[in-house]
């Protein structure tokens, strides 16, 4: 079935037993469903159905409150401030916006929560899956399913990993307390853990072409390759990274599209440029329940304009003067990512302005090129996909890894996958100089300069997709980068700024709830 349209059913499957002297004080009450005969008895759809509630929480961007992860990725970086109709607006997210974050951050405790839950349907899907007896199920398809499983449990450990440090490894079913002590293990043992089941996932799925209409959304061989890549760079294994992105750019299964909006548009979703993406789905009967309520997104209306004239939303997760100011004056992409709204366009301008700031997220709105919106079947949800690997995000990562291997040929072709991407929208090819931050900058042919202008380039072609924060700690520069941010932003921001502290704020704090339930330890300063 396509994941577009999938059901992500919730496996809600429980076990009871009674005791005593007689016989029927022993015999189990009608209609309970033991976990063992459930997949003694299956069939191909029961093995869809497993693999296909471990997606499901992917989508999963509202439970007590938001908690999409661009929440991290944009807004507590120099891309975004949190936005909103005012400051008081969304204090979870002014704390992560602002360094003031504490344990009791209900934005944190859902994102926990949500990948929490992922991990566990899919220790489910990778424990009973080979035992599934089922007669129309073919060995094809229930390795391909299994693969699915080790690279979602794998993906939601990695979002886990690069937002609080180190995890519990927890690969079996937990069916009682007994079974959950959780300890917390290195961020290292953790990759060898993500690594392991991305390289099993990898044997096992279908190229993408392979994958038939029906199934375009999941996972596939290139979205396992692309994430080892991924994982290589966070580990600072360049010759890894060089090897897997090879893999996926040397496959044929990906290109760019012509035209860089079509990655942010209906028709666009599972297209050429499509690596992996959250499947999300139009739903008239969408409301405001949080996890698994409904099969939208609440990021389109959480993002577009507060004025009724371009969209009527929330207006989180606002550009910063600074993005706006790092794409070169010729760049098309800046007027793409960021939506300027004029004075007449704006309802209420105070509500529209944030910290001085009146800029949109045109990309997660759901906005046409020339600022028209398309109207939302229900007012909470929107049905646009969030993409999550890119094919410029592959050659750009590819790029990176061959500029830190840094032989000749390597530093070759990096420059030829960066302009690959910069070239896509009509730029200059490396070595160039352009205005960048409202001065001249010269990238010259170095190693160096091909550093710096591989990681210009992944600000603005992602612009307001959820890497930046991310790439700024795995570089190692989020101190440097943030203070130098807020030292130029306008006064009413900097009144808002917390201090961020280096060897603390690169990751959150473990969610107090969390913390109370077993044996895990809490970040250092927190």
């Amino acid at each position: 079935m396509n994941t577009k349209y999938f059901k992500y059913l919730f496996m809600g499957l429980s076990v009871a037993s009674l005791t005593g002297c007689n016989d029927w004080l022993e015999e189990e009450t009608p209609g309970i469903t033991r976990l063992d005969d459930y997949f003694n008895t299956g069939s191909q759809s029961a093995a869809e159905s497993i693999v296909n509630a471990a997606y499901t929480p992917l989508q999963w961007d509202f439970g007590s409150t938001y908690c999409a992860e661009w929440f991290i990725g944009d807004i507590a970086s120099d891309d975004a401030l949190k936005g909103g109709q005012n400051i008081a607006d969304g204090g979870d997210y002014y704390d992560i916006d602002n360094f003031k974050v504490q344990a009791d951050n209900d934005m944190l405790l859902n994102y926990w929560r949500a990948q929490w839950t992922g991990i566990s349907r899919a220790n489910l899907a990778i424990q009973k899956l080979p035992e599934l007896k089922a007669d129309d199920l073919t060995q094809e398809l229930r390795t391909r399913l299994l693969a699915e499983a080790h690279f979602l449990r794998a993906y939601y450990y990695f979002r886990l990993v690069r937002v609080f440090g180190g995890m519990p490894i927890v690969d079996y079913i937990v069916d009682s307390s007994n079974k959950w002590y959780p300890t917390r293990a290195s961020v290292a043992d953790c990759y060898d853990f993500i690594v392991a089941d991305l390289e099993e996932a990898e044997k096992g799925l279908a190229l993408k072409s392979a994958m038939g209409p029906d199934d375009l959304g999941r996972a596939t061989k290139g979205a396992a390759q692309a994430m080892l890549m991924k994982v290589a760079l966070y580990r600072k294994d360049y010759p890894t990274a060089k090897s897997w992105g090879e893999k996926v750019v040397k496959s044929g299964e990906y290109d760019l599209f012509g035209d860089y909006y079509d990655n942010f548009t209906l028709p666009g979703e599972n297209g050429i440029e499509s690596v992996f993406e959250i499947q999300y789905m139009e739903d008239d009967m969408s409301d405001y329940g949080g996890f698994g309520f409904t099969r939208g997104t609440f990021t389109q209306i959480l993002t577009r304009s507060r004025s009724n004239n371009l969209g009527g939303g929330w207006g989180f997760n606002r550009p910063t003067q600074n993005l706006y100011d790092e794409y070169e004056p010729a760049d098309p992409r800046r007027e793409l990512t960021i939506l300027t709204p004029s004075p007449a366009d704006m309802t209420n301008e105070a509500e529209e302005t944030y910290c001085g700031n009146t800029y949109i997220s045109k990309k997660q709105g759901w906005y046409n090129k020339d600022n028209t919106f398309s109207a939302l079947a229900h007012h909470s949800r929107g049905p646009l996909n969030n993409r999550q690997i890119r094919f410029s995000d592959v050659l750009l990562m590819y790029a990176e890894a061959l500029t830190e291997v840094g032989t000749a040929a390597d530093l070759a072709t990096a420059k030829t996958m960066l302009n690959r991407v910069r070239s896509r929208v009509g730029l200059a090819p490396f070595p160039y100089s352009a205005t960048i931050q409202k001065t001249t900058k010269t990238f010259t042919d170095t190693q160096a300069d091909l550093r710096a202008a591989i990681r210009h380039e992944r600000r603005v072609e992602l612009g307001m997709e959820g890497h930046r924060w991310f790439d700024l700690v795995r570089w190692g520069i989020a101190k440097q980068t943030m203070d130098a941010y807020i030292a130029q932003e306008n006064d009413e921001a900097k009144q808002q700024w917390g201090t961020f502290v280096e060897g603390k704020n690169e990751v959150f704090p473990i969610p107090t709830q969390e913390l109370q339930l077993g044996k895990l330890t809490q970040n250092p300063n927190y």
